[in-house]
């Protein structure tokens, strides 16, 4: 069936408090979506964001980022009183994030909540723990033993908890017994408020595409609970990491620095670290999108060190075993759509074709006049999301501006018939919907007309990312009509009856006249 949809981070939406949540302005972003006729709102990853802000670097695979945690709905519930909170100070600008003033003053007013909720919802707190307990309790000593250390690495910890042993655990335990049930409040207030999101989303029939990076952080509790999982020293730190090879943007590559998995270790014990994160991520998603999908297949391995990507080499990872063997345990019809951007070989071609995933297609990749592009819509199958961009592109507005070579924007003019009547940005989004592929999808960025300011990353930056907010007045009745006019002009509305009603009003009208 052909749909579409927009990607807005959690983050990004508007709020009187700094920065995105699960609040009302969430819910009215999911009306907008319906009302639009859309199908989809895909969301970058809502993991525990650690230094740098980015959700593709997390404290957790499993926990959720408590910034998300809408404020208000605390209040509503008891744990908060409005002047816990309404003047403090969570930033000036309501379009970009101030991640400082978020992390130095949101912590306290959660905290108040905390010891209210010891006396208002303490058995449902224990009672989610235990649920939940297969990765919340060593998320939660772990956030606790990080602050008790100043927040450094988990690498830079003593030894005894660095390496868990057994006494340094409970004396932990022990010890910081109060400050592990306030972490494991936050994930209880973040799912409990986050389900009831996803539920009044879905009840519109929109699914929501949920984000997950292939690679943990070195700093998480995944790489400290789970070292043997890892290629990891006997100190624990990483002897080879994760990055990117050298190519036309990057003369170095890319080195992200994430630990690498020690697959080998993995398929002995049957994947199930992977079983476990695949069944979660479907438990907080409709849909997951899983980033770097070629890296299952092969990755670049990079050793411990280096200071670029440029010394590291093509390792083979375990491709359809692994799928085959999640597929065995979660059953055939996973929702997954594989990011393959990037350079791809056969066999990754070969590998994404046996998983039956749909891969991706980037408009903005098109029109690159140096050679024939795989990313052109003529060249699609059905089996595809297209984007107009994504959170790692320059805005559409963004690239027309900035883009060197004219030969490019040219090339995008004539084949998508651009217009400035029409906007540039509109005619890209023209372009997507109107291909061949099942979904195709937006950025909000780009929905807005928006240049690079609001770009949401530069990639192999550290700083100014993922900070881009939108503007409370910008959802208006008339975008919501121009989007879902395109979505019933190429068949991917999910209520096109909308439209059928407002002619027939206005015919009504006509007559009475």
């Amino acid at each position: 069936m052909r749909s579409s949809g927009i990607i807005m981070h959690i983050s990004s939406l508007p709020s009187k408090y700094g920065i995105g949540t699960f609040g009302k302005e969430a819910y009215e972003f999911a009306d907008f979506l319906s009302a639009a006729g859309q199908k989809y709102w895909q969301i970058l990853p809502l993991g525990h964001t650690s230094y740098g802000d980015s959700p593709y670097q997390s404290f957790s695979a499993f926990a959720g980022n408590p910034y998300f945690i809408d404020l208000d709905t605390l209040a509503e519930e008891g744990l908060l009183k409005l002047e816990d909170y309404n003047q403090l100070d969570f930033g000036n600008n309501p379009e970009q994030v101030d991640y400082e003033k978020m992390f130095n003053n949101r912590y306290k007013v959660l905290e108040i909540a905390f010891n209210n909720a010891k006396n208002i919802c303490f058995n449902e707190i224990i009672a989610f723990a235990f649920q939940e307990g297969q990765w919340l309790h060593d998320y939660a000593l772990f956030m606790s033993v990080k602050e008790r250390m100043g927040m450094v690495g988990w690498q830079e910890w003593p030894e005894d908890i660095k390496l868990r042993w057994n006494n340094a655990i409970c004396y932990y335990e022990h010890e910081l017994e109060d400050r592990i049930l306030f972490w494991k409040f936050i994930q209880y207030e973040f799912f409990k408020q986050w389900n009831k999101l996803k539920s009044y989303v879905n009840s519109l029939e929109i699914e929501i595409i949920g984000d997950i990076p292939i690679y943990v952080a070195s700093d998480s509790c995944d790489t400290w609970a789970n070292p043997e999982i890892f290629k990891l020293d006997s100190s624990r730190n990483p002897t080879v990491v994760a990055g990117c090879p050298p190519d036309a943007f990057s003369k170095t590559g890319q080195l992200w620095g994430n630990p690498i998995y020690n697959w080998e270790y993995l398929e002995y014990t049957g994947y199930g670290w992977w079983i476990n994160r695949i069944k979660e991520s479907l438990k907080l998603y409709n849909v997951i999108r899983i980033d770097h999908f070629r890296g299952f297949e092969a990755f670049w391995e990079i050793p411990f060190g280096n200071k670029t990507a440029a010394g590291g080499k093509w390792v083979k990872g375990p491709a359809i075993k692994l799928f085959d063997v999640i597929k065995n345990a979660l059953g055939d019809n996973l929702n997954i759509i594989a990011e393959d951007l990037g350079y791809l070989t056969q066999s990754v071609i070969d590998f994404r074709n046996a998983t039956k995933f749909p891969g991706m297609k980037v408009l903005q990749f098109a029109f690159d006049t140096r050679e024939e592009s795989e990313y052109i819509p003529h060249t699609y199958d059905k089996n595809c999301v297209v984007y107009t961009g994504t959170h790692d592109n320059d805005t559409i507005r963004g690239w027309m501006e900035t883009t060197g070579e004219t030969k490019d924007i040219q090339h995008a003019i004539n084949y998508l018939k651009l217009t400035a009547n029409e906007g540039y940005t509109w005619g890209f989004i023209r372009g997507a919907w109107s291909s061949v592929g099942d979904i195709a999808i937006t950025q909000m960025q780009d929905l807005l007309n928006l240049g690079n300011t609001a770009r949401m990353n530069y990639p192999s930056t550290l700083g100014g990312n993922w900070s881009w907010r939108m503007n409370q007045f910008e959802l208006t009745e008339e975008l919501t009509q121009k989007l879902h006019n395109i979505t019933i002009l190429y068949g991917r509305c999910i209520n096109p009856e909308i439209e059928e009603i407002e002619e027939t009003e206005e015919i009504e009208e006509v007559k009475e006249v």
